[in-house]
């Protein structure tokens, strides 16, 4: 069974920087796209970023380019999310999610929320002055 846990949220002003952590236990992060998702007040989940099982491919939501950087390090097992220049619209609790992919898919970055099988509790993120 993989298990995720996420850490990192917190308060943060506008134009601030947090980095938020998906420690992977279990099984290898290796057979897995990861996905970082988030949910605003009164929002629906959102897509933010995906990182494919091979780090060839990764993807970012528009509202968030050129600010966000997701990556993983293979020898911790966990992928992360920077985030920088945060803006109050960035307030959310941040998911971790991942979805095993066989082997010929290692490239695959899964956009939509229902392809994912395994998801942390989530992290909040609060900007704010």
């Amino acid at each position: 069974q993989l298990r995720l846990v996420e850490s990192g949220g917190g308060l943060v002003q506008p134009g601030g920087s947090l980095r938020l952590s998906c420690a992977a236990s279990g099984r290898t992060l290796d057979d897995f796209a990861s996905g970082w998702f988030r949910q605003a007040p009164g929002k629906e989940r959102e897509l933010v970023s995906c990182i494919s099982a091979d780090d060839d491919r990764l993807k970012y939501a528009d509202s968030v380019k050129g600010r966000f950087t997701i990556s993983r390090d293979r020898a911790n097992n966990t992928v992360y999310l920077q985030l920088d220049k945060l803006k109050p619209d960035d307030t959310a609790v941040y998911y971790c999610a991942a979805r095993e992919v066989p082997l010929r898919d290692r490239s695959a970055c899964p956009v939509p929320l229902w392809q994912y099988e395994h998801w942390g509790q989530g992290t909040l993120v609060t900007v704010s002055e």
